[in-house]
């Protein structure tokens, strides 16, 4: 009867146990970034900060309309391809996640925006700089990082103002990010009696800039401004330096503005004159960069390059919405998404009815003695 009674009782508490976790609810947030291609590095960084976030996330045991959260991430690669990003957008909607972090390079990101408005998901991107992204005024789209329209100001203004640049040739990748964030430079440093003295294109997949550079140099501007991606900037680079233009300054926005540069440029002394920008405070700056930092090297040795805090705080950024509506519905919790106040690693993080992200920060850096350092 005793035997009995005591498998009676141990039934009934993995009954009870079993209807717990029947409870549990199974919250997927999409990720996209370039996973594969010359890209890879920065979607690895990316990848990894949204990944991080989700095991933080997942160890607060949250509970949402009564039910105990376990997130996962569905990650995937759109290897900075804008047919690829749409397909992948497809794929995140009809996955049926609650939410998407990504996508990095704008050209992927603009069109994968009206994807996910029209299936209703809300995309935190911590990396696409173009402000034509915000434009359709999508209330599904949000942006955690300062646009090329600060990006590139800066970065006139500081060739400018404090570098006393007199004139620049421009080179640009042609994608969404590369020309946007050109424009901006070139007609900021126009206002700024910067002369320019070419107008340069290349592609996102090029790797040969020679004839390109030997133009520019027979025109003598005292800086160049390239509108791209480091796997471009690096090569670039190393040309430059080849055809005795290692005394020209070099400007370009977050695209460039990697610990990856330093490599792929290969012991290039031009690196020193680099100015790049970036949205965001320096590390140094954020509230909770060292720290963060330190945990994310812990776990993911030598792999940081620019954006894996913005990654981490915009999958934080969704899951506090979802938390005030007390739903993972997107339908519902967008709404609150639009009201957030949320202190994370980068800065306390609020949004205009834009979708751009209020009073953001820019960071201008160069690089000395091979590694990236904040010049403010």
């Amino acid at each position: 009867m005793q035997m009995k009674l005591k498998i009676t009782v141990a039934a009934a508490i993995a009954a009870v146990a079993g209807l717990a976790s029947a409870q549990d609810m199974v919250v997927k947030i999409g990720h996209v970034a370039p996973m594969s291609g010359a890209q890879s590095h920065y979607g690895k960084d990316n990848t990894n900060g949204a990944r991080m976030a989700i095991e933080d996330l997942n160890a607060q045991n949250i509970v949402i309309g009564g039910k105990k959260i376990k997130f996962e991430l569905q990650a995937e690669d759109d290897a900075a391809d804008p047919k690829q990003g749409t397909a992948v957008a497809q794929k995140l909607c009809d996955s049926k996640v609650a939410g998407v972090v990504g996508h990095l390079n704008s050209g992927t990101t603009i069109p994968a925006s009206k994807i996910y408005h029209d299936c209703g998901i809300p995309m935190v991107t911590g990396a696409a700089t173009n402000p034509n992204l915000t434009k359709p005024g999508y209330k599904t789209t949000y942006r955690i990082i300062a646009n090329d329209l600060s990006l590139g100001a800066g970065l006139a203004i500081y060739a400018a103002d404090v570098l006393k640049v007199k004139s620049v040739a421009m080179i640009d990748d042609r994608t969404a990010y590369g020309q946007g964030v050109a424009e901006v430079f070139k007609k900021v440093a126009l206002t700024k009696g910067i002369k320019v003295v070419d107008d340069q294109f290349t592609t996102d997949k090029a790797t040969d800039f020679m004839a390109i550079l030997t133009a520019i140099k027979a025109k003598k501007p005292d800086a160049v401004f390239f509108g791209g991606m480091d796997p471009q900037a690096g090569p670039m680079l190393r040309q430059m330096e080849s055809l005795g233009m290692g005394g020209y300054k070099y400007f370009g926005g977050d695209g460039i503005c990697t610990s990856e540069l330093a490599k792929l440029a290969d012991g290039a002394k031009i690196l020193e004159n680099v100015v790049c920008a970036e949205g965001g405070a320096s590390l140094a700056k954020m509230p909770g960069g060292e720290a963060w930092k330190k945990r994310y090297d812990a776990k993911y040795p030598g792999q940081f390059q620019v954006y894996s805090p913005y990654t981490y705080d915009a999958t934080f950024l969704l899951a506090d919405a979802m938390k005030r509506a007390n739903s993972t519905d997107p339908k519902v919790y967008v709404t609150k998404l639009a009201e957030s106040n949320f202190k994370g690693v980068t800065n306390t993080i609020a949004f205009e009815p834009s979708g751009e992200m209020k009073n953001p920060a820019i960071t201008l850096s160069t690089y000395k003695d091979g590694k990236k350092t904040a010049l403010n």
